[in-house]
């Protein structure tokens, strides 16, 4: 059996580790249930890829990210590791052949995302399979106290008592240590071991900058630094105008959100990498699972979701470790749309029930079946149908998906996949007997591998060039074939796709807390104020706000943020700073004063010094003019 080390080298090209992931695989291959909390960027990938590969059996890996999952199964194949990832929009004969392949063939790697944990027919396949490791990517997900709480996370520790002995090991980016704890609690966590990489950024400057005409500062600011930038924006209309805008201004940009299907995502996504396209404007579907190291700017065009969304995106900057800037504009309609987002993303239970009673109707699905299909879903003819709004159903489906009763993908543009259904033996008998399918199988045979084993993706048009035929004709021809049970064919969709991924309830017993949506908004909304005063508070060090929130103290500020670059040009030592404030706040706390009073009666420093941090202060809103043009201390 080959070292970590050896592994690493061969399918990596790595000649050594990164900090923190030695430690960690040596902790799972000791069989210890294991939490790493990485950076994005840290490679947490490796962490669970590498002693998977040193065992016999295979890794499950449950992910909430589709993208991501596919990309890595991509990355895996093309090292000639087998893998594969079960997600919405497969048919229930492709789950149950990727199933099978995992108990019977030479599968290392079995992508999962949490719904499907609840499929009877998973669990009853995961009892049969070798496995060697659980990994849990995004474990803040299973916590009600994390920023993306997914109920679904919660039957993983029903899946542990599936797989005695097997360990576990836990991933996420961001965890406050309340998240911390109860991701081991939930995880059944028995010989626990807990990394954490560091979360400090030193060579990121963090920066918040109140501003009314936001894309003037943006564009200032992409003209003073130069580089690769992302610029993060809320909806996927400003993606495209704010590119256009950038254009016009000779930056090079494009736009990317979640509705673009694969191919264009793709195309704009690489042409960003490889800087022909300086700037992307995009929604936050745009980072996951990109390592672009020359990142100089990320600018979020208005207020974050939370700290750990912020933190995960503004990091995707400097992963060279060269100076680069994460900046916020914001002024008082980002404050308030963040506080109305509270009040409209909880829809009332009662309107949840009516959203899924109206997608059972549309796609005609009995109560107690339906599980594992898959509907293509048209959201305006739908709204219209059963006079719902865009809004309420979007956000129900959210929930839904959340609750782990249905899976909505966007259009992922999935290419059309085809599978062998006989032997080819009997394969090459039809062909014999029906020579006008002899081009089309002999092409699909030379052109595709592992068709009588599993379903392959395909490309009509190439197919079509290689036969000298149509396109539609080739469609044509596997549709003759699918009819005739030769082949399954299943062509490429272009729309959203929902999937059934428990049996239908009833939407009468369909339990939707009340309480549970209560904490739910609570929590939404204590992100929300800590993110606003993250925005706000501009008197104490940036880095030392984000990293305190996510349970890491640091006694010295950054020196680089916006707050101490102002604090900086005072030219006072962070001893002499503190001592003048402190004694102002004891002063002015008792009662107001004016201004040459406050200076006389501070002992610290000289008159100028007290007069800078007085003025800093009065800059930053501590200190305000109350009546008679007294000074008073705002706590």
């Amino acid at each position: 059996m080959e070292t970590i080390q050896q592994i690493l080298t061969k399918h990596w090209g790595y000649s050594r580790f990164r900090p923190l992931q030695e430690d960690i695989i040596n902790a799972i291959l000791r069989g210890h249930d294991t939490l790493a909390l990485l950076p994005t960027g840290g490679g947490k990938s490796i962490c669970f890829q590498v002693p998977a590969l040193s065992r016999e059996g295979l890794c499950i890996v449950i992910s909430p990210l589709i993208a991501l999952m596919k990309d890595q199964v991509e990355n895996l194949k093309k090292k000639n590791i087998p893998a594969i990832a079960i997600v919405s929009g497969m048919s229930r004969n492709e789950v149950d052949i990727a199933l099978d392949n995992c108990i019977y063939g030479k599968i290392k790697f079995l992508y999962l995302s949490p719904e499907r944990l609840g499929s009877e027919l998973v669990r009853e396949r995961i009892r049969k399979m070798k496995v060697s490791l659980l990994a849990v990517d995004e474990a803040h997900c299973i916590s009600q106290w994390g920023y993306d709480f997914r109920p679904p996370y919660l039957a993983i520790a029903e899946v542990r008592e599936l797989l005695p002995g097997v360990p576990v090991l836990a991933l996420t980016a961001t965890a406050t240590p309340e998240v911390r704890k109860d991701i081991q609690e939930k995880l059944l966590f028995r010989n626990q071991e807990v990394f954490t990489g560091g979360f400090e950024r030193k060579n990121l400057s963090y920066v918040v900058l109140y501003e009314e005409d936001k894309q003037r500062k943006m564009t200032d600011i992409l003209n003073k630094v130069p580089g690769s930038s992302i610029v993060y924006v809320r909806n996927r209309k400003k993606t495209k105008e704010i590119a256009e805008w950038l254009t016009k201004k000779k930056i090079t940009a494009d736009y990317y959100h979640g509705g673009l299907d694969a191919l264009s995502r793709n195309m704009k996504q690489d042409s960003w990498k490889k800087g022909n396209c300086r700037v992307m404007v995009a929604t936050n579907a745009f980072g996951m699972g990109i390592d672009k190291p020359d990142v100089r700017t990320v600018i979020h065009m208005g207020l974050p979701d939370s700290i750990e969304a912020y933190y995960q995106e503004a990091g995707r900057a400097g992963r060279d470790e060269k100076r680069s800037y994460a900046v916020i504009l914001y002024n008082e309609s980002d404050i308030a749309e963040l506080r109305e987002r509270a009040e409209k993303e909880y829809p009332a239970a009662e309107d949840i029930r009516r959203v899924y009673q109206a997608l059972a109707n549309a796609f005609q699905v009995a109560a107690g079946s339906g599980e594992g299909s898959s509907h293509d879903f048209d959201l305006t003819l739908f709204c219209n149908t059963f006079r719902l709004g865009r809004s309420l159903v979007i956000r129900s489906l959210s929930i839904l998906e959340r609750e782990g009763l249905l899976a909505a993908s966007e259009p992922m543009g999935r290419p059309s996949r085809i599978h062998v259904l006989m032997s080819h033996k009997d394969l090459y008998h039809f062909e014999v007997t029906h020579p006008a399918f002899d081009r089309i199988m002999k092409t699909l045979l030379r052109s595709y591998e592992g068709m009588f084993q599993e379903y392959a993706a395909i490309n009509e048009k190439e197919i079509a060039s290689r036969c000298g035929m149509k396109e539609e004709e080739v469609a044509g021809q596997l549709r003759q074939l699918k009819t005739l049970k030769i082949i399954d064919y299943i062509p490429r969709n272009r729309m959203p796709v929902i999937t059934f991924t428990t049996p239908r309830i009833d939407a009468k017993q369909l339990r939707i807390s009340p309480e549970n949506l209560a904490l739910r908004k609570k929590v939404f909304v204590s992100k929300i104020n800590a993110v606003i005063g993250y925005a706000e508070k501009n008197s104490k060090c940036r880095s030392q706000y984000l990293l305190s929130y996510l349970g890491e103290e640091i006694p010295q500020r950054c020196g680089n943020c916006d707050v101490c670059l102002g604090r900086n040009k005072l030219e006072l030592s962070d001893l002499e700073f503190s001592s003048i404030k402190d004694e102002i706040k004891n002063l002015l706390s008792k009662r107001a004063m004016t201004m040459e009073e406050t200076v006389s009666l501070i002992q610290s420093g000289n008159e100028i010094k007290r007069l800078k941090v007085l003025q800093w202060l009065m800059d930053n809103g501590k200190i305000t003019h109350g009546k008679n043009n007294r000074l008073e201390y705002n706590i």
